[in-house]
C-alpha cells in the first residue's frame, strides 16, 4: 500500500542572478512498512530532500503526497495538523528539552493532542519498553548518555503513531555500540510494527538495516537497492558497491 509519493519535485536556492538546484526532477514512492534510506555525499541534496517531505522546506515545483494528501499546498493550522498528527521526527542532535525528564519529553506530543492522562502513561510506557528506556524515565537529559538520549528522542517521535517517520543523520553523534542498538530498535518497530521510516544517512553500516537504500548525487536520484532476501552483510556490501561507483573518497561519500 502506497503511503509516500514524491512526484518531479525541484528545489532552488538564491536569486535569479546565482540560482543553486538542490533537487532536480526527484520522483519516488514509499509503501507502508517500507524502511527507506537515502544516502548521498555532502552537498547532494539528501537533507533537502528530507525538509521538503517533512515541510521545514518548501519545494520550488513538484508535488509530494501522503496518504493521498498533497502535503505541498497544506498551510497554517492545516499544516501544523498534518506535522503533528502524520509526522515524526528524529534529528541528529536529539532536540531534548532540557528541563523535562525523559518521560515528560516524550509524553509532550500526546499532552498537546489533549489525550487524557492514563492515555499518555500507557503509551509512554509502551514506547519505553519497546526502546529499552524505561530505567531512563525520571532522569533529565544532562543526567543521560549519547544513546539513550536518542533512543528518547526516537520514542518521543513515534509515540503518537505517526505515518512517517523521518530521521535525520540518526546516529551521526553517537558511538558504535549506541549506534547498533538504536538501528537494532528501528528494525525491530520496523518488522514487528510496521512503522514506516525514512532515515537520511551518509553511513554504510546504518544504511543496510533499511530494507531499500535510494543514493542521491547531485540533487538526482543515481541509483536505488533493495534488500530482498540478502543478509545485512550481504546489503551492506552492495551499498558499498555503490557507493565506491559513486566515487569520491569513501568517508565523504557515504
Amino acid at each position: 500500500m502506497e503511503l509516500l509519493k514524491v512526484v518531479e519535485i525541484e528545489k532552488y536556492y538564491g536569486h535569479r542572478s546565482s540560482l543553486t538546484k538542490a533537487i532536480d526532477d526527484i520522483s519516488f514512492k514509499v509503501d507502508k512498512g517500507e524502511f527507506v534510506a537515502i544516502m548521498g555525499a555532502s552537498g547532494s541534496g539528501k537533507t533537502t530532500l528530507l525538509n521538503c517531505i517533512s515541510t521545514i522546506d518548501n519545494v520550488t515545483a513538484g508535488h509530494i503526497y501522503l496518504e493521498g494528501e498533497d502535503v505541498t499546498s497544506l498551510k497554517g493550522k492545516n499544516l501544523n495538523r498534518f506535522r503533528r498528527e502524520k509526522l515524526g521526527f528524529i534529528f541528529q542532535d536529539f532536540n531534548l528539552l532540557d528541563t523535562l525528564t525523559a518521560y515528560e519529553n516524550i509524553s509532550l506530543a500526546l499532552s498537546i493532542q489533549k489525550q487524557p492522562a492514563n492515555a499518555i502513561d500507557a503509551a509512554v510506557n509502551k514506547v519505553a519498553q519497546q526502546l529499552g528506556i524505561t530505567d531512563v524515565l525520571k532522569k533529565y537529559p544532562y543526567q543521560m548518555s549519547g544513546g539513550q538520549k536518542q533512543r528518547v528522542a526516537s520514542a518521543r517521535a513515534i509515540v503518537t503513531n505517526p505515518s512517517l517517520i523521518l530521521a535525520d543523520e540518526p546516529t551521526g553523534a553517537l558511538d558504535s555500540k549506541s549506534s547498533k542498538m538504536l538501528l537494532e530498535r528501528f528494525e525491530y518497530l520496523n518488522k514487528e510494527y510496521e512503522a514506516t521510516i525514512m532515515m537520511v544517512t551518509h553511513d554504510s553500516f546504518s544504511a543496510s538495516y533499511a530494507g531499500r537504500v535510494i543514493f542521491i548525487k547531485d540533487g538526482k536520484i543515481y541509483h536505488e537497492i533493495s534488500k530482498g532476501e540478502d543478509s545485512r552483510k550481504e546489503f551492506f556490501n552492495k551499498i558499498i558497491d555503490v557507493v565506491t561507483l559513486l566515487g569520491g573518497d569513501l568517508n565523504d561519500a557515504i
